[in-house]
């Protein structure tokens, strides 16, 4: 894949949900616990950002500005940040700073020009997690990001393990005792984010909110729907129902 450098701008701002998404279909079509934000002031790399993601399965918001994107970083959740430290009106390096002090301990992945060092230690000191120096592959965008997220959730390895039932991130391939199980965009939604976080309660509402794209209507009932066709596929027993709290998969890891 080519390098990805700074574009000609563009004309609009990018608040949309990702594309369909194919579980299996690629090495790039990733998504684990769904919900990213991108924030990019040059509209062309912006776009190139959200549509690699949506590609690879996340559901993305964009800001073009630090004021929108602490808007957004303090009012809705992501599981993860691709940050541009050059932003108008606020920059990365505030953002970053502000979203630690509030207690956000969302990981966050900084743009920084090639040969910055010093963008690279201030954004780390700040409370960043990794970086990546434009011009970039998109390849490297999409490992650091798995590798991000994983750690914020505990995972040591790429594949997740409940039972029976294995789930590779990289590849998206969801497999019962070897065989591959066959989910939607959003079923495999559902099931990475329960299984990210297996052992824990997940209530309906925190599901629709990572499986959603900020700008979409978010019905807590649908997920009953997703939750009822997983079953199906992966062994009823495999998802808990917590009555009155949400859901829980148990298993090793």
């Amino acid at each position: 894949m080519k390098e990805i450098a700074n574009r000609e701008p563009a004309n609009r701002e990018s608040h949309r949900r990702s594309p369909p998404f194919s579980p299996g279909s690629g090495a790039l079509r990733y998504n684990s616990l769904v919900r990213v934000l991108v924030v990019e002031d040059e509209p062309a790399l912006r776009e190139h950002l959200v549509a690699a993601l949506g590609g690879a399965g996340y559901a993305v918001d964009a800001a073009a500005d630090g004021e929108r994107a602490d808007f957004l970083g303090q009012t809705e959740e992501y599981d993860a940040v691709i940050l541009d430290l050059g932003l108008p009106k606020v920059d990365g390096l505030t953002l970053v700073r502000r979203w630690r002090d509030a207690g956000l301990a969302v990981p966050i992945l900084v743009l920084t020009a090639r040969g910055a060092w010093h963008e690279k230690v201030q954004g780390i000191d700040s409370g960043a997690d990794d970086y990546v120096g434009k011009p970039f592959r998109m390849e490297e965008v999409l490992a650091r990001l798995r590798a991000l997220i994983r750690r914020a959730t505990g995972q040591l390895g790429g594949e997740l393990r409940c039972g029976e039932l294995v789930l590779d991130p990289r590849s998206a391939r969801v497999t019962r005792n070897g065989v591959p199980v066959k989910l939607t965009s959003h079923e495999y939604r559902v099931l990475a984010y329960l299984m990210h976080h297996r052992g824990r309660v997940v209530s309906q509402t925190e599901l629709s909110e990572h499986i959603y794209a900020q700008d979409l209507d978010r019905d807590s009932n649908t997920v009953e729907v997703f939750i009822a066709r997983l079953r199906r596929k992966v062994g009823a027993a495999t998802i808990e129902t917590v009555r009155g709290l949400g859901y829980r998969m148990e298993g090793g890891a």
